[in-house]
């Protein structure tokens, strides 16, 4: 008897503009991987970095019809510049690009009558700035897909029962992501331009070039009398 088997898939990707600032580029900001997957992946409690390019994430439960399942996945993150082996669908113009790739997963939390007897996940996702236009955008796109033979139990409920449920759950999956990209990772980086020198005056400390020497002038000391002022 033929096993049966189903697959389906969900595509999301993102396009909002994305303001740089000199000394603290885009590019650089991906290049720091432990950070970036902390902004996408705050809850440290649940995931943990295995080497410079892989984490291993415990999935938040995903429910299906009458099956709840703990996903636990190995995600790998590299940067790739210089049109060198991009994904598909990336413009070789693109200075940089943090690729996304779940290479290894575990299903926990199913007994053993609803285990698949084969599964496969396929996660795959790119996220870049776009400089080519008159605005920087920042752009992405992931891809998720499921395969599997259908255990007994799920092969009765019909298949036009299965695909919604499925779909919608990989739709939910990848918004999520979605969300995290466009809020968490944009508000770090922000914080990220924050911390670079060259975008802040600290301590309200100025310095001045005047006639080719630099003159450092320190504005908590300065004492203003009418029209003149003086340090101290």
């Amino acid at each position: 008897m033929a096993m049966n088997s189903a697959t389906y898939s969900s595509r999301m990707t993102t396009d909002i503009p994305l303001y740089e600032s000199p000394g603290a580029s885009f590019d650089g900001y991906l290049e720091d991987k432990p950070r970036v997957f902390k902004a996408i992946f705050p809850d440290r409690g649940r995931s943990r970095q295995l080497n410079e390019e892989e984490w291993r994430i415990q999935m938040l439960p995903i429910n299906f019809l009458f099956l709840t399942v703990w996903p636990v996945v190995e995600m790998r993150l590299r940067c790739k510049s210089g049109g060198r082996d991009y994904p598909p669908g990336v413009p070789e113009e693109i200075t940089k690009v943090l690729e996304l790739d779940v290479v290894r997963w575990k299903l926990q939390g199913l007994d053993n009558i609803f285990q698949p007897s084969e599964f496969s996940l396929g996660v795959k996702g790119a996220l870049y700035p776009d400089r080519r236009g008159a605005r920087t955008r920042l752009k992405g796109q992931l891809e998720m897909n499921i395969s599997f033979v259908l255990p007994p139990v799920l092969a009765m409920v019909p298949e036009n029962v299965r695909k919604p449920v499925a779909e919608t759950v990989l739709r939910e999956l990848v918004e999520n992501m979605k969300r995290k990209v466009n809020s968490s990772l944009l508000t770090d980086y922000s914080k990220f331009k924050q911390e670079k020198p060259k975008n802040r005056i600290a301590h309200g400390v100025s310095t001045f070039v005047i006639v080719g020497v630099e003159t450092r002038i320190d504005w908590r000391h300065t004492n203003y009398e009418g029209n003149n002022c003086s340090l101290t």
